[in-house]
């Protein structure tokens, strides 16, 4: 599969990475333009090509968008029409700004980016797990023992192909429900940087 992935900081390159080694192709973007990007694809090495933003979002099957929540406004919306985007963010007021919605809960960060591409389709993963264990635990998974990986979308072709990635590198799916319901596993909540087990984290989560 190609993937595209916005945004080069610590979650985003170890999505590159765990994608990479999972044998598919990536281009990865950041804000500052593909040549500074050169290095780190070159020690990634594997199928990871710097690209820019609209290239990025253009070669993707997928595009994951692991950008501030605060900047969402600024992705080309264009290049990801009829595509899965994982979106991995987290609203942090003191990084993002205040956002009155997502303050009162009337709506969520996912929500808000699903607006802003509207004919792409949404869904919430990657976005509990600290970057370290998110490089490390995939690893570390056996068949008794896999960590879970929410997901939270509404279009249910979209999350099973997601469910296929996280399954490809070493975690377990649990599906959160639909994209309004990723405020679930979001910054305060008890599955928030938990690592829990998939069995773990459904049962805490309940059912969707």
């Amino acid at each position: 599969m190609r993937i595209g992935i916005v945004g080069s900081g610590h979650v985003g390159g170890t999505l590159a990475r765990l994608f990479s080694g999972a044998g598919h192709e990536v281009a990865v973007a950041n804000s500052r333009g593909p040549d500074t990007l050169r290095r780190f694809a070159k020690e990634v090495g594997g199928q990871v090509r710097p690209a820019t933003v609209e290239e990025a979002a253009r070669f993707g099957e997928v595009v994951v968008v692991s950008v501030p929540v605060g900047r969402y406004g600024e992705l080309p919306a264009a290049p990801m029409a009829g595509k899965t985007v994982i979106d991995t963010g987290n609203y942090y007021p003191e990084r993002d700004g205040n956002d009155p919605d997502l303050d009162q809960d009337r709506t969520t960060s996912s929500e808000l980016l699903q607006h802003h591409l509207p004919e792409a389709s949404v869904v919430k993963a990657f976005n509990t797990m600290r970057w370290e264990h998110l490089g490390e635990y995939g690893r570390q998974s056996s068949a008794q023992r896999r960590y879970g990986i929410p997901v939270s979308g509404d279009d249910v072709a979209a999350k099973r192909r997601v469910f296929d990635l996280i399954e490809q590198v070493g975690f377990e799916p649990v599906d959160a429900g639909r994209l309004a319901e990723g405020r679930r596993h979001q910054p305060g909540t008890p599955v928030y940087l938990a690592d829990l087990s998939g069995a773990e984290l459904h049962s805490r989560l309940g059912a969707p």
